[in-house]
């Protein structure tokens, strides 16, 4: 096989509720400096019916050119459908490398991409670079106790799931195209059939979009104490987060858990309150711009990756916390 010709990154971006997902739009930055390598050009997927409000946002945030794909019959996300675009676009593009978000769809979609093409795929990507004629991807392994790079040296294309919050929106962006595809799929390549779609009325809480966080741990004693955490997110304009422990106790619902098994996400401010730093839950914030630590034990794991640790009760500090940023917006 001829590697030479293949030198675009395809990057598959995902849409809810018609705009682009976080993780989209991130993988747009390493897709171009490997394209950048490669001598190729950074191509973003977007599959979905009246989505070309997303597209224009994509063509604008790092994509040289977006392929739109519209159809009704693509108006949800269903597995064969949107596997099959791919494929095609795929087939067509020759890509070096496609590149697609760890979103719960990301995560069905990338491996039975793989699996069509006949290509390599590595899981949960933090770091990516090119090096002696290849891609190096950097993923965790052992709840993130251990990194580990991965090539795949013989596969071309090669698929890649990459990390919400890994990576950092481009930089000052060239303003892309926008090329409209029309691709069908037959009935026959259709396995699974949707009669319908019941959304579940749930809580919904948007940690990965968030630009601040604070997040409560097993410190916080109890439920009561634990209302401390919403009330600074609250003043700060900000969106609560929990580890296990305070979930299991029944503080807090499980969607708002970060960390490994929960939500990876990269805040611009992350206020750690009574987490002493489990690796599993380090993992997951490990991108966040500015960590703020509050704990009791001045030896917590937790203060190793703060930018500021504050070592005390998380119980008498918060309430100072909380009454001093409230003075400052009251003199605003």
């Amino acid at each position: 096989m001829d590697m030479t010709e293949y030198k675009n990154i395809v990057v598959y971006i995902e849409t809810t509720e018609k705009n682009p997902v976080k993780v989209g739009l991130e993988m747009l930055s390493p897709a171009r400096q490997i394209a950048g390598e490669l001598g190729g050009k950074v191509l973003a997927v977007m599959i979905g019916d009246g989505i070309r409000e997303a597209a224009e946002k994509a063509a604008s945030s790092g994509a040289d050119e977006v392929i739109l794909v519209e159809d009704p019959q693509y108006k949800m996300f269903h597995l064969d459908r949107y596997t099959n675009v791919l494929e095609a676009v795929a087939a067509k593009e020759k890509p070096f490398a496609v590149l697609v978000g760890g979103t719960q769809d990301g995560k069905d979609l990338a491996p039975k991409l793989a699996a069509r093409l006949g290509a390599g795929c590595v899981s949960d990507v933090m770091d990516m670079k090119f090096a002696d004629g290849k891609v190096v991807y950097t993923c965790p392994l052992y709840g993130g106790c251990v990194l580990k790079d991965v090539a795949l040296e013989e596969s071309v294309p090669q698929i890649a799931v990459l990390r919400s919050g890994a990576f950092k929106k481009a930089e000052n962006p060239v303003q892309g195209t926008i090329t409209e595809r029309n691709i069908s799929v037959s009935d026959e390549k259709i396995h699974l059939d949707i009669k319908d779609v019941v959304k579940e009325i749930a809580e919904t809480v948007n940690l990965e979009d968030a630009e601040v966080i604070v997040s409560g741990g097993r410190g916080m004693g109890s439920k009561e104490n634990f209302s401390m955490v919403k009330e600074l997110a609250d003043l700060l304009g900000g969106v609560v987060g929990a580890t296990r422990p305070a979930i299991e106790d029944g503080w807090i619902s499980r969607v708002h858990q970060v960390g490994q098994s929960g939500k990876i996400v990269a805040p611009k401010l992350y206020i750690a309150c009574g987490i002493s730093g489990a690796t599993q839950h380090v993992s997951g914030i490990m991108n966040s711009d500015y960590i703020v630590a509050i704990n009791k034990d001045e030896d917590a794991p937790i203060f190793e990756v703060a930018n500021i640790g504050i070592v005390g009760n998380v119980v008498n500090v918060l309430p100072v916390m909380i009454e001093e940023i409230k003075k400052r917006k009251e003199a605003e």
